[in-house]
């Protein structure tokens, strides 16, 4: 922490501005084999805080050619900056499931233009795309799974099938609705503030019962 009181980022010394993009980078890395030592798992000394990227610049660095695989799931509400997000931290060689982006793609129309007769394709690239990811088919080094997913049933079944870790993008409903009054791209913004009023209604932090 500098005078200010800004974290900042042991790696890159830069501020660590937004509590997500904030990670904990452990020296000696974490195996199979040396996970359930407190002195490695748990040891301060052992443990960095650095940004999102950054950490994935130093496990690329040191597995020599061939990076740690991850899975992030990366959530939150609609116009929250998910996919802002992820477009800053991604490297080349990263695999990036968005379904606004899989809509794009096959139908030629605007992003956000989702005709409903393609739904049960759209689906299915999707679901294909999740299980690869599971048995970790190809030669990615981090892919992130981007998605509004409210519920947290749905986020901890998707979490144990892929092993993949939660980064919840925080925004609350009036900067989400506040930000859609200012997009000028191809969405509905009735049915929009609809779809940001639902998330959060059906919202459930980490650690409510389900």
């Amino acid at each position: 922490v500098n005078a200010e009181g800004k974290l900042l980022c042991e790696h890159c010394g830069e501020p660590i501005v937004r509590a997500y993009d904030c990670i904990g980078h452990h020296v000696i890395e974490l195996t199979e084999d040396n996970y359930i030592d407190t002195n490695i798992s748990l040891n301060p000394d052992n443990i960095k805080l650095v940004h999102h990227r950054c950490h994935n610049k130093i496990h690329n660095k040191l597995a020599y050619g061939e990076s740690v695989r991850r899975v992030y799931l990366v959530y939150g509400p609609p116009l929250s900056g998910k996919t802002s997000w992820v477009n800053e931290v991604m490297n080349e060689g990263d695999l990036i499931i968005d379904m606004d982006s899989i809509w794009q793609c096959i139908s030629g129309c605007d992003r956000y233009i989702k005709p409903g007769r393609l739904n049960a394709v759209v689906f299915g690239i999707r679901d294909k795309l999740l299980d690869d990811v599971r048995i970790r088919l190809g030669k990615w080094k981090n892919a992130y799974i981007i998605g509004g997913y409210p519920l947290i049933s749905e986020r901890e079944r998707l979490c144990r099938t892929l092993g993949a870790r939660e980064i919840f993008i925080e925004c609350s409903m009036e900067e989400c609705l506040q930000r859609l009054t200012l997009t000028e791209d191809a969405r509905d913004k009735v049915e929009w503030e609809k779809y940001i009023e639902d998330w959060f209604r059906k919202y459930g932090p980490p650690g409510l019962p389900k």
